[in-house]
């Protein structure tokens, strides 16, 4: 009897329909009891490969453990549970896919009970996950991308039936909301506003994986960047495979334009996107980016290549001409804006005359980075089936000329940095050495400079001395401590304690009965020192007793008593940022 259950296997033509009665799932999160009792005392591993949203899957698959009561760990080797996150743009990411999985066969000897999970674009691939299951039968679960929200639910099936399973849906799933999610990094987070695409490339594998292209609801992506915001983040990526499609889909005229300049309104120190196609990249966008401050000045363009006729193969839906007058709206309107792409080497048949025109181009445009690729040929895709004269000799020599032209134009932009000062949000301590932080400036660039790691996660101001191709050597210009005293101010706006001191220090300040009440507290007071100089006793005693009794009233009013706690609540706060400045 077979170890393994095929529920479902992926299917790249049921992957191209198009779904019209796709709906927006909002359900509590529920753990299978036998779930619970698997996670207890559990460490999980993930492993992710590819793209920011591949990260962000990694979030949510996270969110999912944690719910379940496994704890994180970096060590692979101690891991009870793991899940590789795969991608299937590149193929050298597959290869690097199957090592991973090889490595934990160890676990498996070492803890009969471990679990081994192979997830995310890789697996909406036809054949991959039976390939999987022939070569390392200790996998116990294998799904896709559209699984993500089944993940607890595939475990406890797996673990009650005592058996492997399979399961990778390929048409396009619901949206679904509510996602438990365990955020990477306390500053900068991801966030979807859209799945799937439908640009179908012919070299792109991603509308398979994906599936096609659906919209958040414009409610759901401001209320997670809202949370995102009063959490104290600092910057916020939109994400999608081409943001810039985003509420085509909804038919009431919402656009990109629409939801990018509502979540800059959130107050979000920086707000970046990507990635764009410039097919969809409208006028209306470039005028909500320039007018807009928190919109980071840094767009990812990819042209993939030069040639028209090239671009016309690959189904781009746009020309060389038409590449070029978007850069240069995009340069006019939002002065200093760096623009960066993605290009492909030796696509089948590419001539020498198509590449020079790429050369040509990248020398035209004089991008801020790029990421060059040679060609690689996905299952399933159009360009695949296309025979290809191109010889990998010529493909590598090729690349290589690409990159010169590429670092001429990145170092241009670098060496115009030198002396300037940008603002840096910091990362954290370089993986190198402890005092040195790093981080990016405005525009994407990648700075390195001398600094106490307390500044992680605050926004600095650095004065670049030294040029390098893909990162810049900088120095602080303000001393560290403002630069965190700055840091505390703005977080402590967001902190609940402020937000209850503020709303109840209004309510005392605008209520007439607390006025009424300070009168007459005050007019009591001072009919006690009228009288104290007079030398009555008797009416002495008795304006003090009308004191005391103006007093309590005061003192008992509600407005006045959560005044007074919230007050309290807020300088144990100050107290406490306070120690952290010292």
């Amino acid at each position: 009897m077979s170890r393994t259950i095929y529920k479902s296997l992926p299917d790249l033509a049921l992957a191209r329909t198009k779904r019209d009665d796709g709906k927006t799932i909002r359900e509590p999160l529920v753990v299978p009891d036998i779930v619970k009792e698997f996670g207890e005392g559990r460490k999980f591993f993930i492993k992710t490969f590819g793209c920011q949203g591949n990260v962000r899957d990694e979030e949510i698959l996270a969110g999912y453990l944690e719910a379940a009561g496994m704890v994180r760990t970096e060590n692979e080797e101690e891991a009870g549970l793991a899940l590789i996150n795969t991608c299937a743009v590149r193929e050298n990411a597959e290869e690097k896919v199957y090592g991973e999985i090889g490595k934990f066969k160890a676990n498996r000897k070492k803890d009969p009970t471990f679990f081994l999970g192979v997830c995310g674009c890789m697996m909406q691939e036809e054949g991959v996950a039976k390939k999987i299951k022939a070569s390392y039968p200790y996998v116990n679960l294998i799904f896709g991308t559209h699984n993500i929200p089944n993940l607890l639910n595939l475990i406890g099936e797996s673990l009650a039936r005592k058996k492997d399973l399979v399961d990778v849906i390929s048409f396009p799933g619901d949206i679904v909301e509510n996602l438990p999610s365990t955020r990477l990094d306390s500053y900068k987070a991801f966030v979807n506003i859209t799945y799937g695409c439908d640009k179908f490339c012919t070299y792109c594998i991603v509308p398979y994986t994906r599936g096609r292209e659906r919209s958040r609801a414009k409610e759901d992506v401001l209320k997670e960047c809202k949370s995102l915001v009063e959490e104290g983040y600092q910057e916020i990526t939109l994400l999608g495979q081409n943001v810039n499609s985003y509420g085509k889909d909804f038919h009431d005229g919402t656009s990109f334009a629409t939801i990018l300049r509502e979540v800059a309104a959130l107050g979000i120190p920086r707000l970046r996107f990507m990635t764009s196609h410039p097919w969809d990249f409208t006028d209306e966008m470039i005028d909500v980016i320039a007018a807009t401050p928190n919109i980071m000045p840094c767009i990812h363009l990819p042209v993939q290549s030069g040639s028209t006729s090239m671009l016309r193969l690959m189904g781009r839906r746009y020309t060389r001409e038409s590449y070029l007058e978007l850069v240069k709206k995009i340069r006019t309107k939002i002065p200093g804006c760096a623009i960066t792409t993605d290009i492909i080497v030796g696509f089948p048949n590419e001539t020498e005359e198509q590449f020079e025109d790429t050369l040509s181009l990248c020398e035209e445009v004089q991008y801020d980075a790029a990421f060059t690729f040679i060609y690689s040929p996905r299952k399933g895709t159009p360009a695949a089936k296309m025979e290809d004269n191109v010889s990998d000799a010529t493909k590598h020599e090729r690349f290589d000329r690409l990159l010169k032209v590429v670092e001429a134009g990145v170092m241009s932009h670098s060496q115009a940095m030198l002396g300037h000062v940008y603002d840096v949000l910091v990362d954290g301590p370089s993986k190198k050495d402890e005092a040195v932080l790093s981080g990016y400036t405005e525009t994407g660039k990648l700075v390195n400079f001398p600094g106490p790691k307390y500044l992680k996660g605050c926004i600095v101001p650095v004065r670049i001395v030294e040029d390098h191709a893909f990162s810049m050597i900088g120095a602080l210009v303000e001393d560290p401590v403002l630069s965190l005293a700055r840091r505390a101010g703005k977080a402590l706006e967001n902190e609940p304690v402020a937000k209850t001191y503020l709303a109840a220090k209004k309510a005392f300040e605008e209520s007439k009965v607390v006025s009424s009440l300070r009168a007459e507290v005050e007019k009591a007071q001072k009919e006690v020192a009228r009288l104290s100089a007079v030398g009555d006793d008797v009416a002495f005693a008795k304006a003090k007793k009308a004191y005391r009794s103006s007093m309590d009233a005061y003192r008992n009013d509600p407005v006045v008593q959560n005044y007074e706690a919230s007050k309290e609540e807020m300088e144990a706060l100050l107290q406490e940022a306070a120690d952290i400045l010292r």
